[in-house]
Order: C-alpha cells, then sequence, then structure tokens
C-alpha cells in the first residue's frame, strides 16, 4: 500500500515531495500515539477519542473498521477513522490524496464523511478522483459547544430514555434520521440501527420526553461521550408540537443533562440551518469550528 501512496505524494504539484511520509492503518501499539494527536482538539476529535474510550484500542475493530494513520518520519501527524463513516483527525488536506488511495483499497462503501470542513472537502475531492459519488455535500456546519449552565431554563419535562419505551423511541430516531439524511435508517435491515438506539439508551445517552399518551414529543442523543466532552447529536421534534418555541428549553435541559457527564457540551447543526442555529445560540452555543458533511 505504501507503494501505491508515495507516487501520488510525489505527482501532486501543489504539495512539496515529503520523503518521510508514510500511511498505514493503525494498531493496537499505535493507541497512545492517535489518543495525544486527537487531545489536540478534544472538541473537534470527540467521536475518535469516545472511541477510544470505549475499545481502548487503535487496532481495527472485529467488523474491519480501522484508522487510516499518516507518518512523518515515524511521527503520527495525521489519521482517518474509516468505518460506516469517514472521520479525519487533525488531517492536513495535503494528505487527504493519501488517505483516500487507502480508504478507497479498502473496498468498503463509506456512508459519509463528516468532521473539520478542510479536512472532509479535500477528502471526498480526492475521493471523486477515484469514483466515489456524494449525492449531497454540506460544506458549512458551525461546530458549537456551551460550558457552564444553558442561559435559559430548562424544560423540565425532559429526562433519560428508558428501555421500556424502546418501541416509541426508535421509530422517532429513525424519523430523524430520514428528516436528516433524506433516506431510512432501517434500509438493509433493521437489526444494526435498531441495537445503535438500544445501546444509547442503556448507556444513559438517550434524552427524550413523552407525553402523557406515551408519544415522543422531543429527543436528542449524546452520541460521543469523554470525559472532557459530549456531543449532542439526533435533535427532533415531533412535527405536532414544532413552531411552540420549546425547542430552547429542551436544549438547555439536554445541556444539563450532559454537564452531569463532561464540562464541555458540542454539537453541529446545518449552516442553513438558521432557526436551529438561533435556538442553539439563544441556550448559550457559540461558534468554534466548522465542520462539513458529504454524504455518499
Amino acid at each position: 500500500m505504501l507503494s501505491r501512496v508515495a507516487p501520488w505524494l510525489a505527482s501532486r504539484k501543489d504539495v512539496p515531495d515529503p520523503p518521510g511520509i508514510s500511511v498505514r492503518t493503525l494498531d493496537g501499539a499505535d493507541t497512545a500515539a492517535l489518543r495525544l494527536l486527537a487531545q489536540q482538539d478534544p472538541v473537534t476529535n470527540v467521536f475518535i477519542l469516545a472511541h477510544l474510550r470505549a475499545s481502548g484500542t487503535a487496532a481495527p475493530t472485529s467488523g474491519g473498521a480501522g484508522v487510516i494513520g499518516v507518518f512523518n518520519d515515524g511521527v503520527l501527524v495525521g489519521a482517518c477513522w474509516a468505518g460506516a463513516n469517514l472521520v479525519p483527525v487533525q488531517l492536513d488536506a495535503q494528505f487527504a490524496g493519501a488517505v483516500a488511495v487507502v480508504a478507497n483499497a479498502s473496498g468498503r462503501r463509506y456512508a459519509s464523511a463528516f468532521g473539520p470542513a478542510e479536512s472532509v472537502l479535500a477528502l471526498h475531492a480526492e475521493l471523486v478522483e477515484l469514483g466515489h459519488r456524494a449525492h449531497e455535500v454540506r460544506d458549512e456546519q458551525p461546530l458549537m459547544t456551551i460550558e457552564g449552565p444553558p442561559s435559559i431554563q430548562p424544560d423540565p419535562g425532559l429526562g433519560l430514555g428508558n428501555l421500556a419505551d424502546f418501541d416509541r423511541i426508535l421509530p422517532a430516531c429513525a424519523a430523524m434520521f430520514e428528516e436528516e439524511v433524506g433516506y431510512s435508517p432501517f434500509l438493509g435491515g433493521r437489526e444494526f440501527y435498531s441495537r445503535r438506539v438500544e445501546g444509547l439508551i442503556r448507556q444513559g445517552h438517550s434524552l427524550v420526553h413523552l407525553n402523557s399518551a406515551r408519544e415522543v414529543v422531543f429527543k436528542a442523543e449524546l452520541g460521543a461521550v469523554t470525559s472532557e466532552v459530549t456531543q449532542i447529536q439526533g435533535v427532533w421534534m415531533n412535527p405536532l408540537y414544532r413552531g411552540q418555541g420549546l425547542s430552547s428549553g429542551y436544549m438547555a435541559a439536554v445541556v444539563e443533562q450532559a454537564r452531569k457527564i463532561a464540562p464541555v457540551t458540542s454539537l453541529y447543526v446545518n449552516g442553513f440551518n438558521l432557526r436551529a442555529r438561533a435556538t442553539y445560540e439563544r441556550v448559550g452555543f457559540r461558534q468554534v469550528g466548522t465542520f462539513a458533511t458529504v454524504l455518499f
């Protein structure tokens, strides 16, 4: 694989010849180096730090997902998670082509790439050259954080999801997913996505408000969690309750729950979703970076 990467680097007119650069899939011995790399920005890299917290290793998973590492004279200087999704970790855009070659050679089909906009968009451009086609590119997604309590009163109705309500929470999660990406998470079967939702409930990372009829009014998840940062994902309001000014209180309650786990709460949002951005700002979130997402 390295023999394929080096010629790519040498052929790029916009990148100086880097004789010390090598690219390979990380193994368990690289765990400390990957953690140190990701800790350079614990908010941006919460996804991979959460994975390391849960698995304890940079080695490939039993399902074949792994981390592609870029080394400069033996020192890890960038990386990219390559599983169902591609997630750059402190990856300089000049190395996107080298990572794309390795990602493409694996034969995996990636659902998306997400993370810092410069890295993701560079990676997308290189994957296009290798025959990958995206059906949507969201090139501006503000990365936002809040430290400390929310600026408004939390809605007291929000609580932790309960497995007894799994059959109500799962359809709400699926509805959010379909609204966000344009297709059902159940394509190809329900088992994988159902296990994911069940796992979030068991971990105490599913946050939900059900009305007296046990219908989900609002839900969100803490999709990536470390001792320093949580990342909110899957924010969804039942369409019957939209436009009533309830979102801010619910999001404040999500922050209060997240603060029990870590001091910094983060999320990223589509730049075109002005209503959501305004809600997050009312709660106290402020932009600290820009993500991008490519949906394949």
